[in-house]
């Protein structure tokens, strides 16, 4: 499957803010410090300014990088989330929560969701007693993931265990931190990612 293997602090560059693409190290080693304009030889000559179209574009390519998810996956998710009942916006940051990846990230086992996608590739994870190693697997209401007993001991599920994340309310996390139960769809206002849905949606709505 295609995916970005370029360095992601570019990324942030681009965006001209921290995305914690790279777990603890974005907060002492942030290279958007030193130099806060977008990459590339023309980077410092850009202007801030941009128009409304420029504005939707890169809070939807921020979106996109965030969770890590490709361009077609992310308009496909859109327009899913666009058919659902409710507000189009909110229906496409629930389904984005809902990844497997990211619950494993919001369980806390993993810095970034990058470390936490690299987990469930490896096998390291189960839904509800089987297997999972598809990152992008959708999750529901009552399912269970768990670490398998190899994963649980690795020392970088130890140490990003200790870091004491708070898991967040739609999750019920077991007595060893091992084990999360999704017990609810998360709320829009449970969901901390600084993401402002509605320009994604008047992005895709031209």
């Amino acid at each position: 499957m295609a995916r970005y293997t370029g360095p992601v602090c570019r990324l942030c560059r681009r965006e001209r803010e921290k995305l914690f693409l790279k777990g603890s190290k974005c907060e002492t080693h942030c290279p958007l410090e030193k130099r806060n304009y977008p990459p590339g030889e023309h980077g410092r000559d850009r202007s801030r300014q941009g128009s409304e179209y420029l504005t939707q574009l890169r809070e939807k390519q921020k979106a996109r990088r965030i969770y890590g998810v490709l361009e077609k996956q992310f308009r496909n998710m859109f327009e899913e989330a666009s058919r659902q009942d409710g507000i189009t916006g909110e229906n496409l940051l629930r389904l984005l929560e809902m990844r497997l990846d990211n619950v494993c990230y919001r369980a806390g086992w993993g810095v970034s969701r990058s470390q936490s996608r690299q987990f469930v590739r490896h096998g390291f994870v189960t839904v509800n007693g089987r297997k999972a190693d598809i990152p992008s697997m959708r999750l529901r209401k009552g399912d269970v993931v768990t670490l398998t007993p190899h994963a649980k001991d690795l020392a970088v599920v130890e140490e990003s265990i200790n870091r004491g994340i708070r898991v967040p309310d739609w999750l019920t996390a077991g007595e060893d931190q091992r084990t999360v139960e999704i017990t609810n769809t998360p709320l829009r206002e449970q969901i901390t990612t600084d993401v402002r849905e509605q320009l994604i949606v008047e992005l895709y709505s031209k």
